[in-house]
Formats: C-alpha cells, structure tokens, sequence
C-alpha cells in the first residue's frame, strides 16, 4: 500500500489532550472530531490539511491519555500516516486498531521537513521525501498487520474474517 501526501511537521510529546482536546470528546464521530483536530498546536491544521497528508512528529507522539479519540480524529481529517521517531505504546496500539498506519523512523522525522511531498510504502517501511530525493527504511508491517489496517481497522477486519467463517462473504 503506498501513500502519497504533504508533511506537517510537528516536535515531541504531541499527546493525545493536544490531538484532539478534551473538550471535544463528547462524539465519536470522525468528521466531527477532525474540526478540531490539533487545533491548540496549529489553528490552520484543520482548515489546511488535505486528504492523503502525513503528520511527521518527533519523540512520544501520542502520549497522554489513551483514548482512541486522538487516531480516530486524525483519520477524520484526512491523514493517511504518521511518522515519528518514537510514539507512546497506547498510542500506536490505537492506531493500528483503528486503521491508521503510523512509522516509527527517527532519520526520516529528523530530516523531513513541513510542506515537503513524502511518500510512504507501507509493506516495506521505505519513506521518500519526494522534494530531496532522501530515502528512509522503517520497520516494516507484518502481513496481518497491513490487512488490519487495508480493512480499516480492527473492527472490520473482524467483521470481514467472521463473515468469511460464516459464508456470508461481505
């Protein structure tokens, strides 16, 4: 799966009260929750971001509390990955859950800058910055880890995997 968008540049301890803040957690839904998406950090971020963008971040994105409300808000807004040199284990256990691919890279979230065009491949880990022509190698994502995030998220995946047990097919 390869995925193509801007860089918003961002620096460590981007925690999830700072993602999505509290005071907007009374919904769920993703449309709604992306109005408000890094609005204390970056009061262009929701008018600007546009589908397919990637939030490159460094140490512990997504500390704080660990509500899925924080990757559910930036998948709302339209950000197809996030890469970073570090994030809080809740954090990333969230995003996967919630079908939002996120990188762990520390030379690429140095080195990437805000407005440069990155490209990501997730079945390899390699991140281009389309601007310099750099490459960089993250981990890459196991095979049942990529069909959690193809389908969206937990959730469907399981309600694909269950279907398929059951004959339904949908």
């Amino acid at each position: 799966m390869k995925l193509t968008g801007k860089a918003w540049k961002f620096g460590d301890n981007v925690n999830t009260d700072v993602i999505i803040p509290g005071r907007h957690l009374s919904t769920t839904d993703p449309k709604e929750l992306a109005r408000h998406c890094l609005e204390d950090l970056d009061p262009t971020f929701t008018s600007q971001v546009q589908p397919g963008d990637i939030i490159v971040a460094g140490k512990n994105f997504g500390c704080g509390s660990s509500r899925e409300h924080a990757p559910l808000c930036l998948r709302g807004a339209g950000v197809s990955c996030v890469i970073a040199q570090s994030f809080a284990l809740i954090f990333f256990r969230n995003a996967i859950n919630l079908g939002l691919p996120i990188l762990e890279c520390p030379e690429a979230a140095r080195a990437i800058q805000a407005g440069h065009r990155i490209e990501v491949e997730l079945s390899t880990g390699q991140i281009t910055d389309r601007d310099t022509g750099h490459t960089f190698q993250a981990k890459p994502y196991p095979e049942f880890m990529l069909k959690i995030i193809n389908a969206g998220g937990l959730v469907p995946y399981t309600m694909k995997q269950m279907n398929a047990v059951n004959g339904s097919g949908t």
